[in-house]
């Protein structure tokens, strides 16, 4: 019995997903409540799908993918800000124009090359065939992405909570804003090979709203979402293995699991305060 149970991490290409998920799940989880916060979820959507036709372009150049990846996401926020700011049109509607016109060129673009990459493991990540290549890179970006998150924890939460009072202190208001899309960017990139495009704005957005339900302190959010993501995917890739299922959307799953959970006990706790007021 016990040997049944322990079976999923006997083998090596289940201890990369469980050791490559542990990686993505600390910048994805700390990234998400900033964007909860400042309601783009809509904005790391916008990213993970426009990273496509940077990846085919990236592999027709014969270049690392991270770095077609990052510059298409970097593209994006650029552009769907530069059209915000100089159109009546909002930024979400722009977003949405944006994201979805670069994703459809991706789509052009593979269909037109030759590629022993199958689309569906840039869409939806090969979790259970990374390598050491990928298993490196995750680790480096994610390290990354934590220490600067950390280190600007309290100028980032005043942006997010207060733009103007943070150009009113004399924070560099522009810097913290395209800082924190390049962040955005290159945590995309470093979820690609695990959970792929579409499934990677599962990671930058559930672990912040189940945080944000969970918890009113925002010092607590972080560790909240980083202890959720965690738990939600070893619970994923472990389930994965004995439901023959992809690693990726069973993680997902979970966390849908929890934030309708912690949907539902937040609702009762606000009516049973009301009913006792």
């Amino acid at each position: 019995m016990i040997e049944t149970l322990l079976q999923p991490f006997q083998f090596p290409f289940m201890q990369s997903a469980f050791l490559i998920m542990m990686m993505i799940a600390v910048p994805t989880s700390l990234l998400s409540c900033y964007l909860v916060l400042k309601g783009w979820s809509l904005m790391g959507d916008a990213i993970s799908h426009a990273v496509l036709p940077g990846v085919v372009a990236a592999y027709v150049l014969g270049i690392p993918l991270i770095i077609g990846a990052f510059c298409a996401g970097m593209f994006c926020a650029l552009a769907t800000g530069f059209l915000s700011d100089n159109s009546r049109i909002k930024q979400d509607t722009v977003m949405g124009i944006v994201f979805s016109g670069m994703f459809g060129f991706g789509i052009v673009m593979y269909t037109k090359i030759s590629t022993d990459i199958h689309l569906d493991h840039i869409l939806f990540g090969n979790m259970l065939g990374v390598g050491n290549a990928d298993l490196w890179t995750a680790g480096l970006i994610s390290l990354f992405v934590a220490i600067v998150i950390l280190a600007k924890q309290r100028d980032l939460m005043l942006h997010a909570f207060d733009p103007v009072q943070a150009q009113a202190v004399g924070l560099r208001v522009g810097w913290l804003h395209y800082g924190l899309l390049a962040l955005i960017s290159l945590t995309i990139v470093a979820t690609l090979s695990a959970v792929g495009i579409i499934l990677s704005i599962g990671l930058l957005i559930a672990p912040g709203a189940i945080a944000f339900l969970l918890t009113q302190q925002f010092s607590r959010m972080l560790p909240i979402a980083v202890g959720v993501t965690m738990i939600s995917s070893v619970l994923g890739v472990y389930a994965s293995f004995f439901l023959d299922s992809a690693p990726a959307p069973t993680i997902i799953l979970i966390l849908t699991a929890i934030f309708i959970a912690s949907f539902v006990r937040t609702s009762i706790k606000t009516r049973r305060a009301s009913a006792r007021a």
